[in-house]
């Protein structure tokens, strides 16, 4: 996945006119002046947190959110989605490293008690996982926080009540690598396509 979070629209179109069809953004405002009117074959996903009085853009702009951390969310989502008569693949965020500042479920178990309802909801396709991992130099840590995503992700898997459940999203441009290694299906990468944003 290409990430133009904090990149110009022009970036954007040559991701898209360079073959690029998936393609991410942290912030629903920023996404909608972005990509609101752009042409072209492409999956828009939103990768950073959404709040409840967002998803009514989310649902007309997005083919996928992959950071829903409440039930409370999923449940607006579906609201929106069904007034417009739209399904939306969705992931669930897990907070694998801990730290407070990053959205997602804080832990296996609150997440394990959600999924059920989210998988009810019927305008939301339960997808998979994603992960931030922590923002460190240790890669021993970074990998520890992604095996527990894919170990939560396979134990999820194992029940098979979930056939779509297939996509494992986790690792941007510092610590993809280990992300491919622990299993990931979904890379973010933003610095590593585009440069550093702000062009510095």
């Amino acid at each position: 996945m290409a990430v133009t979070k904090g990149f110009p629209k022009e970036t954007a179109q040559a991701a898209i006119a360079a073959g690029i069809t998936l393609l991410g953004e942290n912030r629903v405002q920023e996404a909608e002046l972005k990509y609101g009117d752009m042409p072209g074959a492409y999956e828009l996903h939103l990768i950073g947190h959404l709040q409840r009085n967002k998803t009514r853009t989310a649902s007309a702009l997005f083919s996928c959110v992959q950071s829903i951390d409440k039930l409370e969310t999923a449940a607006a989502l579906e609201s929106r989605l069904a007034e417009r008569g739209k399904t939306m693949d969705v992931l669930l965020e897990l907070n694998t490293s801990g730290e407070p500042s990053k959205s997602g479920f804080r832990s296996n178990e609150e997440l394990l008690d959600c999924i059920e309802s989210v998988a009810l909801l019927t305008h939301l396709r339960l997808r998979g996982l994603m992960t931030v991992g922590p923002l460190s130099e240790d890669v021993s840590a970074v990998r520890r926080s992604f095996a527990r995503l894919r170990e939560l992700f396979e134990q999820i898997r194992t029940d098979g009540s979930l056939r779509d459940f297939t996509v494992l999203s986790m690792g941007m441009s510092g610590d993809f690598e280990t992300a491919v290694e622990e299993g990931a299906t979904i890379v973010r990468i933003g610095t590593a396509l585009f440069g550093r944003r702000g062009g510095a």
